[in-house]
């Protein structure tokens, strides 16, 4: 069952949540904007149902709300953050203008995040580029649930990257993905709605496939894009890889299965060999390839092009990366937010325990 929320409600209640923590109105503007656009963009697991699992932390002491988010280590193209043990959600922003900054004046930006927490959709971060008709690339590292090709031990997260490019007459183009068969978040969403999930997403402590949505709870583990070696697993596994180092390895960040929990009931390792999460920003000038109205022009072709391409059945379209959550968005922000009734328990709980006001 559905409940259906206006994009204001939603902020107003988000935003009162951050405040509680400690946030500053800025930060809490900001983080409260990164997870409602998920909510509106369709990407309801990594919404406001993460709510909680921020507060969670915080009171553990594993987020600071008053972080002093600084560079560290800076050439002119490339910088290095320390978060602070901030919000994610403040943190990649932070990160991602510097890059920004950093393209405006020599072309691109790059730069990696230490000491951070969970940074919501990466595809947030990379608008924030091609607002600026520059290319956006963005990706982070999380807590280990998926195992290596072959292997049956959690190593890497879920580690999601994202690639937008401003188009023209069409909206961008977003390829924002977990490298994961799935995001945890998916299987969240099955276990509150009592489904099974489709094989090849998980697989027991034994190393044989499932379709049990719990079955990380009891020693499982989510399986690498491509689910198995035949399907190309080996290649799910090298983006993970590659998003772990660029985000941790490069910044000095947690990798591997050090990097710790998001959720607040598991400790993080007492041994890290880093500091919190990682993150990993860029934006490139369009115009420093070609005259961006001419690369506009082009990857407008090329979306006509691709949606035109002929379908195996006749009820079916091509889907342009991104396509989907941009409808998402345009439909929800006049219709609402539906967000599903076990999620909204959840947040009037802790409504009631911090007393700000019920959704």
């Amino acid at each position: 069952m559905f409940i259906n929320f206006t994009e204001k409600k939603l902020r107003n209640f988000t935003f009162s949540v951050f405040k509680k923590m400690g946030c500053s109105d800025e930060h809490a503007t900001l983080a409260t904007d990164v997870l409602v656009r998920s909510d509106l963009r369709g990407i309801d697991s990594h919404g406001v149902a993460r709510l909680s699992g921020y507060y969670r932390l915080w009171e553990k002491n594993r987020i600071n709300a008053t972080p002093n988010i600084r560079v560290v280590h800076e050439t002119p193209t490339t910088a290095t953050v320390d978060g602070d043990a901030g919000l994610g959600l403040v943190v990649a922003p932070f990160a991602m203008k510097i890059a920004i900054e950093k393209a405006e004046k020599y072309g691109s930006g790059w730069v990696s995040v230490k000491n951070s927490n969970h940074f919501g959709i990466a595809g947030y971060h990379a608008l924030m580029a091609v607002e600026k008709d520059m290319i956006g690339i963005s990706m982070t590292n999380a807590s280990p649930l998926v195992a290596p090709t072959y292997a049956n031990e959690r190593l890497l997260g879920t580690n999601p990257m994202c690639y937008a490019f401003p188009a023209g007459k069409y909206p961008a183009v977003v390829v924002d993905m977990a490298t994961a068969a799935a995001a945890n978040g998916k299987l969240e969403i099955a276990q509150r709605a009592n489904k099974e999930i489709p094989n090849g997403w998980v697989q027991t402590k034994d190393g044989e496939n499932s379709i049990n949505p719990n079955e990380l709870k009891t020693g499982g583990s989510l399986l690498p894009l491509g689910s198995d070696k035949d399907h190309g697993s080996h290649k799910g596994y090298g983006l993970g890889a590659t998003v772990d180092i660029l985000s941790a390895v490069l910044s000095g960040a947690n990798y591997g299965p050090w990097v710790p929990p998001f959720v607040a009931f598991l400790e993080p390792d007492p041994n890290p060999v880093g500091k919190g999460i990682g993150h990993f920003l860029g934006a490139m000038r369009v115009d420093g390839f070609r005259p961006s109205q001419d690369f506009k022009d082009h990857l407008d072709n090329w979306i006509a092009r691709f949606k035109s391409a002929k379908t195996i059945q006749s009820n079916q379209k091509i889907i342009i990366p991104g396509e989907p959550e941009y409808e998402f968005e345009q439909e929800r922000k006049t219709a609402g937010i539906p967000l599903i009734d076990v999620v909204v328990n959840d947040l009037n709980s802790l409504a009631e325990k911090i007393g700000v006001a019920l959704l």
